[in-house]
């Protein structure tokens, strides 16, 4: 029993600390963010509420200058600052905001958030036990690489979310009448948006897919429901 103590301690302390950052990620939301009120934006989640038969769609915006969209671990959903003033810009379109909130709101249906604090856990008890068996072999270096396997299996398990999310929002956009052109045309844009095209790192090592693969794969789930 007392051999598999680092690792039930490491899994324990992932826990907490999975705990420790929700808590404090809700707080800053908490004290950074307002509810979003756009008559625009709110016809076309009120379009996606009815698609779900659910009464409304609550999003907040998130007030930090960077471009981006989340789902917190207590299910909200979240644009930031950023992002919503590209789209009063005239550089993204209300249909291609509102894919991003049918994005989120699939983490959020598809219980990604809660999911990650399981993994997190995990991946943590896993590098532990790597290390372990590693260091009796490689003394010094184990840990590292335990913490790069993991790193590894984090951005893999990553990519799926993200290809998840993408098909469930994409279902969503086709089904209230939105479709998934919006969809597609933002992630063209997004690299520009964001400054973060990512070239040089080969796709098994980011946490998100490639744009290229996400729009096929948008492309292939649609024809196959139109099929």
């Amino acid at each position: 029993m007392l051999k598999f103590t680092p690792i039930l301690l490491a899994l324990a302390y992932g826990l907490a600390l999975y705990h420790f950052s929700a808590w404090r990620t809700r707080r800053e939301l908490d004290g950074a963010s307002t509810e979003l009120a756009d008559p625009r934006l709110r016809a076309l989640t009120d379009r996606m509420a009815q698609a779900l038969d659910i009464r409304r769609i609550k999003v907040h915006i998130y007030e930090v200058a960077m471009v981006n969209g989340l789902a917190a671990p207590d299910g909200r959903i979240f644009i930031t600052r950023g992002f919503f003033d590209r789209y009063r810009a005239g550089e993204v379109t209300a249909e291609e905001l509102a894919s991003v909130i049918a994005h989120e709101l699939g983490h959020v249906a598809l219980g990604h958030s809660r999911r990650r604090m399981t993994d997190f856990a995990a991946q943590n008890a896993m590098r532990t036990a790597i290390a372990m068996v590693l260091n009796r072999f490689l003394p010094g270096i184990g840990g590292w690489i335990g913490n790069g396997l993991m790193a590894l299996l984090a951005a893999r398990l990553s990519r799926a979310d993200e290809f998840e999310a993408d098909a469930y929002a994409s279902a969503l956009l086709v089904k209230c009448g939105i479709g998934t052109a919006p969809q597609q045309s933002l992630f063209h844009k997004l690299e520009h948006l964001t400054g973060t095209a990512g070239k040089g790192t080969p796709a098994w090592m980011l946490s998100h897919p490639k744009t290229a693969l996400r729009i096929a794969a948008i492309k292939q789930n649609e024809a196959r429901w139109n099929t």
